[in-house]
Order: structure tokens, then C-alpha cells, then sequence
């Protein structure tokens, strides 16, 4: 059945997707900056969103199917109530608690909220190769995925401002009331005709039947390690130090700072995610996937160099560090808006959302990856071993890209 009025139905899938990412960034930094208050280690920090990526895991594997069996509506809605639930849950965190039952609470509830996440991320997603005209598919998944982004890192200083203002209770009932009447608006005036559920719907293993999507997915797995590598424990724990001048509220303004980075980091991924269209105009997508992956894989590597060189911190390092960032976040950036694309265009209608679903697993499995490596190479190695580690992983996603070729 055709979607009746789909700019109406991609504008309501695309407000619940903006909708849930906006408290997805700002339960992360709520979390972050609340813990770290408490005393938290950033590798304690770390672990705290360990279930989070494990449970992106599991939820892709079997996403797809439940929106076969479900209907893609009924997974869109059921991210959003998780999240609710998920907000909600931690409203009743007891300062009181011990390190241990605090760390297994967050772990828990974090863990609700990756579910929620991955299914609200796969509904939205495959909702657009239904939505949007087939001519303007890259430029359609550009702006959903960029925006998306973009508006994750504006949760940052949301999650901080709110924080600061209300305190840890208080902002997670605003954000858990926002999100319920987003969930009413959008049960209320999503149109009729996004498939249905189908009873005859069956789980039909964990790899695409198309070679691309897997080749596409391991390439995908890749690079979101080569990212996370860096991002989770190694580059804030630096500038933390770095930036700190050893009183608490030199650490506070340092963490603040370290927040603010990732945030415009993020927000600058998104926005070249949703330019990436006009930058790579014409010529043969997969061709260009090749060379984009190309391009990254110096990067993490001469960052690392610099880094070994250093021999420990130093001001020119952290300039380098912030500047050749930006740079891989640039590049990092083109890389995952042709993945976007290309999923949806090797994905056939009729099984799109089982597509989406393996793809995205397999982005989960690269963060998860990424998030350990992460804590393991900045222990054994520093900030070095992290970026070398990045460039290895890059040059993984490289290889792997290569196949599409063929």
C-alpha cells in the first residue's frame, strides 16, 4: 500500500528521529558529567556505555525482523518509549549507592537505551528508502543522517546546560515529558501506509543475501572503530589531563571543555554528512566510497606519529591533535554518508529493513570495538597507541571497501 502524503510522513519520521536524538546526546553527557562529579574514572566512564554498544548488537541482528513482523510504525514507536522508560529508570539513581551498584544500574538502563536507539535509528532510516524519490535518495539519507548528527551535538550542551540548571532528576523528567508528547504527536499524525506487520515474517539469519551489504557492513564496522578508538576514552582522558590544572574546578572546566569539543566534533560531522551530496557530484558512488577511504587512512596514523615524537604533552601537540581531528572528522564524515547511501541503494524495498538492520549491526560492533580498544591502547600506549590503533582500523575499512569494486 502507497504511503499516503510521504513528504508528511518523512517530516514526522524525521521530527521523532531529531526528537530522540536530541536526549540520546544529552542523557550521555547528563551521565558523563554526573559520574565524573562522583568521582568516576574515565575508563569507569567508559564502561558505564559498554551494554549500550552491546545491545546496538543484538537489537540490529533481530530489528529488521521485528519490523517485518511488527510493522515499521510499531518500531518507531517502541524506540521512543524505551528511551521514555530508559529516562525515566534513571530518575531513580540513588547518590547513596555503592561505585559497583551504580556502575550495573547505569549499565542497565544505558543498555534499554541502545536498544531504543537502534530501533528508532532502523525505522528512520528505512522509512526514507520508501519516503523519498528514488532520484534524490543520497540527498534525501544526507539530510536525515547529517541532521541527525548535528542535532545529537547540540544533546551535548543541552545535557550540560540542563544539568547545571536543574540538576540530574529534574532533567531527565523534562526530557522524558518532551519525548512522551513527541511520541503521542507523531502516533496522532503519522500518515496511514508505512508497511505493516506481516505474520508470515521469519528471521532469516544474521548476513544479508546480497554481498554488497555484507562487504558494505564490514567496511562500515571498520570505520565506526576507527572513530571510537579515539573518541570514547582516549582524546577526552588527554585533553582532560592536559587541560586540568589539578583543583576540582579546573577539572570541571576542563571536562566542560573536553564536552564542548566533542560536541562541535559532532556537530560539524553532521553537517558535512548533509553537504556530502554536492561534494561528491556525479561518477559512480562505490568508486568514490574507494577513495574516500583512501583518504582517511593517513590521518590517525601522522597524528599518531606526532603524538609518539612528542614524547608526552605538550601545546603544539594538542594544536595538531585538535586540527588533524577536525580533519578525520571531515573525511570520517563523506565516508559514512556514502555508506548511508549505499545501503539504501544496494537494499531492495521488500527487505530493507532486514538490510538496514545487519548494516547497523555491524556499525554496532565497530563502536563496541572501538570503545574497548579505546580504553585498552590508551593504557598500554597513550594517546599514540590509540591514534595508531584509529589508522589500522582505517585502513581495514579500506580494504574492505575495496571489494565493492567487484
Amino acid at each position: 500500500m502507497p504511503v499516503a502524503r510521504p513528504l508528511r510522513a518523512y517530516a514526522a519520521v524525521t521530527a521523532a528521529y531529531w526528537a530522540f536524538m536530541l536526549t540520546d546526546g544529552a542523557l550521555r553527557m547528563l551521565v558523563l558529567l554526573q559520574f565524573n562529579a562522583l568521582g568516576f574514572s574515565p575508563v569507569q566512564l567508559a564502561w558505564l556505555f559498554l551494554l549500550y554498544e552491546i545491545a546496538g548488537i543484538v537489537t540490529n541482528l533481530y530489528a529488521g525482523f521485528l519490523a517485518a513482523r511488527f510493522g515499521l510504525a510499531a518500531t518507531l514507536y517502541a524506540g521512543l518509549g524505551l528511551q521514555i522508560a530508559a529516562l525515566l529508570a534513571l530518575t531513580q539513581l540513588d547518590p547513596g549507592w555503592s561505585v559497583a551498584a551504580s556502575v550495573v544500574f547505569v549499565m542497565a538502563v544505558q543498555g534499554v537505551s541502545g536498544v531504543a536507539k537502534d530501533l528508532a535509528k532502523m525505522s528512520s532510516k528505512s522509512a526514507v528508502k520508501l519516503l523519498a524519490p528514488e532520484a534524490g535518495l543520497f540527498r534525501w539519507v544526507a539530510a536525515l543522517t547529517g541532521s541527525k548528527n548535528a542535532v545529537k551535538g547540540a544533546g551535548f550542551f543541552l545535557g550540560a546546560a540542563l544539568l547545571a540548571l536543574l540538576g540530574f532528576a529534574v532533567s531527565l523528567w523534562v526530557m522524558a515529558v518532551v519525548l512522551g508528547l513527541i511520541l503521542l504527536a507523531v502516533a496522532l499524525f503519522l500518515p496511514p501506509g508505512l508497511p505493516a506487520r506481516d505474520k508470515s515474517a521469519r528471521f532469516a539469519g544474521w548476513r544479508s543475501s546480497d554481498p554488497r551489504v555484507n562487504r558494505l557492513s564490514l567496511a562500515r564496522m571498520f570505520l565506526f572503530g576507527a572513530r571510537d578508538v579515539w573518541f570514547v576514552v582516549g582524546i577526552p582522558v588527554y585533553f582532560h589531563a592536559v587541560l586540568s590544572d589539578g583543583t576540582d574546578e579546573g577539572r570541571r572546566t576542563a571536562f566542560f571543555i573536553v564536552g564542548g569539543f566533542m560536541a562541535i566534533w559532532i556537530i560539524g560531522y553532521g553537517a558535512v554528512q548533509a553537504l556530502a551530496p554536492r561534494l561528491l557530484r556525479g561518477g559512480d558512488t562505490a568508486t568514490k566510497a574507494i577513495r574516500w577511504a583512501g583518504f582517511l587512512v593517513p590521518i590517525p596514523l601522522a597524528l599518531a606519529l606526532a603524538a609518539w615524537l612528542s614524547g608526552g604533552p605538550q601545546d603544539w601537540l594538542t594544536v595538531t591533535l585538535i586540527a588533524g581531528l577536525l580533519l578525520f572528522g571531515f573525511v570520517f564524515a563523506v565516508n559514512s554518508s556514502v555508506h548511508s547511501y549505499l545501503i539504501l541503494a544496494f537494499g531492495q524495498a521488500d527487505r530493507i529493513t532486514r538490510d538496514v538492520g545487519f548494516y547497523y549491526m555491524s556499525n554496532a560492533a565497530g563502536r563496541l570495538l572501538g570503545t574497548l580498544l579505546s580504553g585498552v591502547s590508551y593504557q598500554l600506549g597513550g594517546v599514540a597507541l590509540c591514534l595508531a590503533v584509529a589508522g589500522a582500523m582505517a585502513a581495514l575499512a579500506w580494504l574492505a571497501t575495496l571489494r565493492l569494486r567487484s
